[in-house]
């Protein structure tokens, strides 16, 4: 099996909300379907997630909630960026944006530096990119 393409769908309590949300951190929204819309996605170049209010998938419900620090009840998905500077100035961004920063960015031994923010329905994206050798 060859893949063509691959594309996430995330379950969310509100889905105008959440391109809201996307848009925030340099997400577009690039088309809803319904009357009303309860299905759409959102794009970051040739890339794309969709988004499904309350069906397809599950989610922690409305954040934050007192949980582990891991248990988020939603998905987790790793966002890879050309840069270190860009996670950076992506970690900028987010809390310019009042976005939720779960943790700040790291250098990890696995050879990246990343940080976590966290959508409203307690979804985690890990924003990375590698280690470059000095």
């Amino acid at each position: 099996m060859k893949l063509k393409r691959l594309v996430p769908i995330m379950n969310v309590s509100n889905l105008q909300e959440s391109f809201t949300w996307f848009e925030k951190i340099g997400w577009t929204k690039g088309w809803e379907w319904g009357e009303p819309s309860d299905f759409g996605g959102v794009q970051n170049g040739e890339l794309e997630i969709f988004l499904c209010e309350n069906c397809q998938g599950s989610r922690s419900g409305p954040m934050p909630r007192h949980v582990e620090e891991d248990d988020t009840g939603g998905i987790w998905m790793s966002w890879f960026l050309e840069s270190t500077a860009a996670v950076d100035a992506a970690y900028q961004l987010a809390l310019e944006q009042g976005v939720t920063v779960t943790r700040p960015p790291h250098d990890y031994p696995w050879n990246m530096r990343e940080f976590h923010v966290r959508h409203p329905d307690g979804h985690t994206f890990r924003i990375g990119a590698e280690l470059q050798e000095e």
